[in-house]
């Protein structure tokens, strides 16, 4: 049984897409017979990530990580993200010639440029040379798969994603949310990066609902009264919002996926977004939502879309399948770099 060591910065308390994602790998991955080990910053000490504090930097030396690494003996390493642990396994990674894959999930150079005056193309030429000297970097959509080439990153793989089907459903539909109809939902983190404000800022009838925390909260429940903010929610909490919902309002123009959308499809929910790459990927084209640069219209259209097509959407999404395209990934980096040292 081959044993995969997936490193990530991000990782519990932190919920957001990366995580689950990791989450449902791990989970999905003993099923074609690997065994994931994790290096996550549970462990470690960890500071507040500057200008966003509910994530979490790890502090830990080279030398630890390499301890680490060095006992749990992988058969192939893979590197979810370009934080400290990340960029630490990428030096172990490298000075022992290992061959090691690695995943883009968020745009970090636009967030990154939403909060400091750094250049977008300083950020991104760093993260070309973290990815470029791996095996093969993972990314979720031909939209980003063209995007990230143009940028010159090399030995791209698509690697989708999916979603829990049982536990997002329809059949969870009940009047929890005790508010005017129709109910506009979104869920994700709370800040500028995902620009919610377009969102909130709509002229729709009935009401708005936000599930989510992060450093914008307390800002839009001051600049926005009239919205419903419920917090975080996981698990059955969040699928009965889902449910009990009408529609999924995606205003995130810079998301590389948006596994949102498919738990809100599975849920019945018609999704309402930005035509740009995530949404276009995963919604474009299937029924299951609207896609305009005039958000409103967007809500307001989907609104029509009966909720079993939604699901039917969502249901071409399972996460052994995506389970299944890592590791073809995994099998292909290593054979196609079978000899060749990585130093």
């Amino acid at each position: 049984m081959s044993r995969i060591l997936i490193a990530s910065d991000a990782w519990h308390p932190q919920i957001n897409g990366v995580v689950r994602t990791l989450e449902r790998l791990a989970r999905h991955l003993p099923e074609f017979g690997a065994t994931p080990l994790l290096l996550t910053p549970e462990g470690y000490r960890t500071v507040p990530c500057p200008t966003y504090p509910e994530i979490r930097l790890t502090l830990a030396a080279p030398g630890a990580i390499g301890r680490r690494l060095d006992e749990a003996a992988p058969d192939h390493v893979h590197i979810a993200t370009e934080g400290p642990i990340g960029y630490a396994v990428r030096r172990w990674c490298r000075k022992r010639g290992r061959i090691f894959t690695t995943s883009y999930h968020t745009r970090f150079p636009e967030y990154l440029a939403a909060r400091l005056p750094v250049p977008v193309d300083w950020t991104y030429a760093a993260l070309r040379a973290f990815h470029n000297s791996g095996a093969g970097c993972m990314v979720a959509t031909a939209s980003l798969q063209a995007e990230l080439a143009g940028r010159g990153f090399t030995h791209l793989m698509r690697w989708s994603r999916g979603v829990d089907a049982e536990l997002f459903n329809p059949a969870r539909r009940s009047e929890i949310l005790d508010l005017p109809r129709p109910i506009f939902l979104y869920v994700g983190r709370v800040a500028v990066e995902k620009n919610i404000g377009a969102f909130l800022d709509l002229d729709l009838p009935g009401s708005k609902v936000v599930v989510g925390d992060g450093p914008a909260l307390e800002s839009l429940k001051r600049a926005h009264p009239e919205v419903s903010f419920l917090g975080s929610k996981v698990g059955n909490a969040l699928a009965d919002v889902y449910a009990a919902s009408d529609c999924f309002v995606f205003p995130s123009r810079t998301d590389t996926f948006g596994v949102v959308m498919l738990e809100a499809m599975a849920s019945g929910l018609p999704v309402a977004a930005f035509p740009v790459a995530g949404p276009r990927d995963v919604v474009g084209g299937t029924g299951a939502g609207v896609l305009d640069e005039d958000l409103r219209k967007a809500a307001l259209t989907a609104l029509d879309i009966p909720r079993d097509e939604c699901r039917a959407v969502a249901l071409r999404h399972s996460w052994q399948a995506a389970t299944r395209q890592f590791l073809d990934n995994v099998l292909a980096a290593q054979k196609g770099c079978a000899g060749r040292a990585f130093v």
